[in-house]
């Protein structure tokens, strides 16, 4: 019997998922956290993940120990620490910057569709990942990834395509990632023995 379903994900022990939507037949690592984010149909983020603020498309492969949407302390003020906008805890009289948290929350990170993200990855605010990309682990990420590209490295650098660009307008164009589930069951042969070119010349319309 299939384990994951479209009515609910499944959520290992001691996952956190606050103020986020979760899609069709996801799942959410141990000890992982969502916060302020999106995780599409069919994505998964292994054990102890932190994301946040965060929009990640449909068929995201996201390994253990990753993290999206890494906060920033201010810089350009007198000190970087926290007391300065989680005043509250540290003063009876003093409340939280709410401001800075809006700021914050409303700096996202957009991760595109069938995206690989390796094992201690980190992705920093507002970056976009194009779908199709990988991000090998380890690497951290400044700058927007090119869909159907591979970088590595920190800060992350093109190691090299995916896919050819032409296969991969292509395949952005295909968009298979939006076909229903028994559509993508009975493609299910050819996900799995065809190179991507063949899988294109059999389903472009």
């Amino acid at each position: 019997m299939a384990r994951l379903k479209a009515d609910a994900p499944v959520l290992h022990d001691n996952a956190s998922v606050v103020n986020s939507d979760i899609g069709a037949f996801c799942e959410v690592g141990e000890g992982a956290r969502l916060l302020n984010s999106t995780l599409g149909d069919y994505s998964y983020c292994e054990r102890l993940c932190d994301i946040a603020n965060a929009t990640i498309g449909k068929f995201a492969n996201i390994a253990s120990f990753v993290r999206i949407g890494a906060t920033d302390h201010p810089l350009t003020t007198a000190s970087l620490h926290h007391f300065m906008y989680r005043s509250g805890c540290y003063w009876d009289d003093a409340e939280n910057d709410q401001a800075f948290f809006e700021h914050r929350a409303s700096r996202r990170a957009t991760l595109g569709h069938d995206i690989w993200i390796g094992h201690g990855a980190m992705i920093k605010p507002e970056v976009t990942i194009g779908h199709g990309a990988v991000i090998a682990a380890g690497a951290i990420v400044t700058k927007d990834v090119a869909p159907y590209t591979i970088v590595a490295g920190t800060p992350a650098k093109v190691l090299r395509l995916r896919q050819p660009a032409e296969i991969a307008e292509r395949m952005i164009a295909l968009a298979w990632w939006d076909w229903d589930h028994e559509q993508i069951r009975s493609a299910l042969e050819d996900f799995r023995g065809l190179s991507a070119e063949a899988f294109l010349e059999k389903y472009e319309r």
